[in-house]
């Protein structure tokens, strides 16, 4: 068949003006990590009609991959997951132009990655920290957005960093921690209220120092959602964006929804104590 831009992306108008269509499809979105949330990010923006990314994966799926990851199938079993996703992506809009990093993102490759984009979104593995720290802080020094959307439990939990706004290491405050202090800081952080400890019923299967976790494809879908929704905002320019300090966290199983100006966040008195809670947990 014949693709055709306008025709295929029809739908969006009356959410979108033709000429927000337009814009849409000149932008360039960078996505680090194609698993849990990052490959439904992709397909997501595709199918908003944006045409430019840049995508990093080092990994290939595995059967582990597949109660959440939109790429992961019997047919691409042990694929390199960046290179799926494209092809995925490719599916959907055969005329956008995809850059492949399959190393993943590098101190080396940094620059490269974020070259001409407008807005990041993070799809790295939550336990991805150190990489996750310096690629937020060459966005905000190369003047671009930021925005991560976790599933936290059955949630969707969301920061957006502005590159004139609150830092990451600011919020998160990772410096002189170890790598379990950091996961527990980042979690705070990312979901101040914590209502997802609910939404649990054996926590046995999470362990923050041996990094692993639980999760299910509708908070990943959820995720991609909200990523969706603010990639719009910030690159259209319409509608509110609650960048950082502001956390907001969609909690699926409860129905509720949490927006919290996390005033200093993880310097703030009360995410403090929350931290000083869970070490004590971990110790346990």
């Amino acid at each position: 068949m014949n693709f055709d831009y306008k025709e295929a992306f029809s739908r969006n108008l009356g959410l979108l003006t033709p000429h927000e269509q337009d814009l849409l499809k000149s932008k360039k979105v960078a996505i680090a990590g194609m698993g849990g949330v990052g490959g439904v990010h992709l397909q997501t923006l595709a199918r908003m009609g944006i045409s430019n990314f840049h995508i990093a994966d080092m990994d290939v799926f595995e059967l582990a991959n597949f109660n959440r990851q939109a790429g992961a199938m019997v047919s691409t079993l042990h694929l390199p997951k960046a290179d799926v996703l494209k092809r995925m992506a490719e599916d959907i809009n055969p005329e956008c132009k995809i850059t492949v990093f399959s190393e993943g993102v590098t101190d080396e490759n940094m620059e490269a990655f974020l070259d001409g984009v407008d807005v990041y979104v993070d799809g790295l593995d939550f336990f991805v920290l150190d990489v996750r720290a310096r690629l937020f802080e060459k966005c905000r020094e190369k003047g671009i957005p930021a925005v991560t959307v976790g599933p936290i439990g059955i949630s969707s939990a969301c920061l957006i960093f502005h590159p004139k706004g609150m830092s990451f290491e600011d919020y998160f405050q990772f410096k002189g921690c170890d790598p379990v202090n950091k996961a527990i800081r980042f979690l705070v952080g990312l979901s101040p209220r914590l209502p997802q400890k609910q939404h649990f019923v054996d926590l046995s299967y999470v362990s923050l120092k041996e990094q692993k976790g639980a999760s299910l494809s509708p908070a990943c879908m959820s995720c991609a959602a909200v990523a969706g929704v603010e990639v719009f905002k910030i690159l259209l320019g319409r509608g509110r964006v609650y960048y950082v300090p502001w956390a907001l966290q969609f909690d699926l199983y409860k129905n509720r929804y949490h927006k919290v100006y996390n005033f200093l966040g993880n310097k703030n008195p009360v995410n403090r104590f929350k931290i000083k809670i869970l070490q004590k947990l971990l110790l346990r």
